[in-house]
């Protein structure tokens, strides 16, 4: 027997459990954590595949559907294929996913989707090699483009591109971006830039989706499309006879949080309900000892206060500082 539909007091369905296995990271993206990385929790820190698993069980025994393994850079935690084939064979669980920056997947494509992972998710800002590198602070991006290839090469649908777009560092690039979907067929979603660390005047990078449209819109006319039952909370459209499509994600000039339909756990083992909010739930102490039925009712009350919206607007935002590496993006 399936479980209920999960919803939150908003009467959103959740159904997505964004699963992060660890916080180090093989890049250091100028947006998402300082040039030296971020201060190591050490080994006892860091939650152990069972315990993971036993998150991911519980969550699907409430009804998530969807479970996307995330970072820092997930391919960097020694053991991790193992873990997804686990994770894939939990009954009732209909989307297994991994979000990766692409440097290590040129190797490893084949034994994850071996493993049972159904898509993936590659984060990409930029098809220049120098703006690459700088926005990464010493990314390769042969590497990556090689990793693309050797996904479908594997048996993988063509992975989805997630590009942050930044004014006057790649906004240059949306046109070339949104061409993938044509060349390769990928699925390309432009996000808005989200001010994780309060940077004085973050506002000049923001590039909204409007004007992503705008500029598309220039040399392509896009055709709005359905989303599928697991997207996350894009605009989604394409370009007639493209086999990808094009997503559009209104981070700060138009929240999307109406369709919110996920929770997050980081590495560490704190969850929340909303990536901005500084409201977390420490789940170790139902993990160590396990202890299942403590485990899914923290879950609920997780999901049931979440909060209507985060507090992001183009001039201000009241959250604490984060590294999105640390909370797993």
């Amino acid at each position: 027997m399936e479980p209920a539909p999960l919803r939150d007091t908003f009467q959103r369905r959740i159904n997505y459990l964004r699963l992060s296995v660890t916080d180090r990271c093989n890049l250091r993206c100028f947006y998402c954590m300082p040039p030296e990385g971020v201060a190591s929790v050490g080994h006892d820190g860091i939650l152990a595949y069972e315990e993971l698993q036993l998150i991911a069980e519980c969550a699907v025994r409430l009804g998530i559907e969807k479970v996307r393994i995330t970072g820092g850079e997930p391919l960097v935690r020694a053991g991790v294929v193992d873990f997804l084939a686990r994770l894939a064979a939990i009954p009732g669980l209909r989307h297994l996913a991994l979000t990766t920056n692409g440097m290590l997947l040129e190797q490893m494509a084949a034994e994850l989707c071996r493993a049972g992972v159904q898509r993936l998710n590659v984060s990409l800002d930029s098809l220049k090699p120098q703006t690459f590198r700088e926005i990464t602070r010493g990314g390769e991006l042969d590497r990556v483009l090689a990793g693309l290839d050797a996904a479908v090469a594997a048996g993988f649908p063509p992975p989805k591109i997630n590009m942050v777009i930044m004014r006057g560092i790649n906004d240059a690039e949306i046109l070339d971006f949104a061409e993938l979907t044509r060349t390769r067929g990928c699925a390309v979603r432009f996000i808005e830039y989200m001010p994780v660390v309060k940077e004085e005047g973050w506002q000049r990078l923001c590039f909204s989706g409007e004007e992503v449209l705008q500029r598309i819109n220039q040399q392509y006319v896009l055709e709005p499309i359905d989303k599928g039952a697991f997207s996350g909370p894009s605009q989604d459209f394409r370009i007639p006879g493209a086999r990808g499509s094009i997503g559009i994600i209104t981070a700060v000039s138009g929240h999307f949080c109406n369709d919110c339909n996920r929770i997050r756990v980081t590495a560490g083992g704190q969850a929340k309900g909303c990536l901005f909010s500084d409201e977390k739930t420490d789940l170790v102490s139902f993990l160590r000892p396990p202890d299942r039925e403590g485990l899914c009712r923290s879950l609920q009350r997780i999901v049931a206060s979440k909060p209507e919206g985060h507090g992001i607007r183009c001039g201000e935002y009241e959250h604490s500082n984060f590294s999105m590496a640390q909370v797993g993006g």
